[in-house]
């Protein structure tokens, strides 16, 4: 598995955020890879997301595919 240095990277919160402690923060990196973490464990792990991978996640946000069932 290929580490990747997070150190430099610029993390970003959504102005949604309501500053209630369950966000998550996004940074874009190198090669249109997409990094996202838990804003309450900044020094914790990073899940690192491919430009394919993070484009779907954007499209199954948009469509609502991750709704909770009411």
């Amino acid at each position: 598995m290929q580490q990747i240095d997070l150190a430099a990277a610029a993390w970003r919160k959504s102005s949604h955020s309501g500053g209630n402690g369950q966000c998550v923060e996004v940074a874009f990196l190198g090669a249109g890879q997409v990094a996202v973490r838990d804003s309450k464990n900044q020094h914790g792990p990073a899940l690192i997301f491919t430009p394919g991978e993070w484009d779907a996640f954007l499209r199954g946000v948009k469509d609502r595919e991750f709704e909770i069932p009411q």
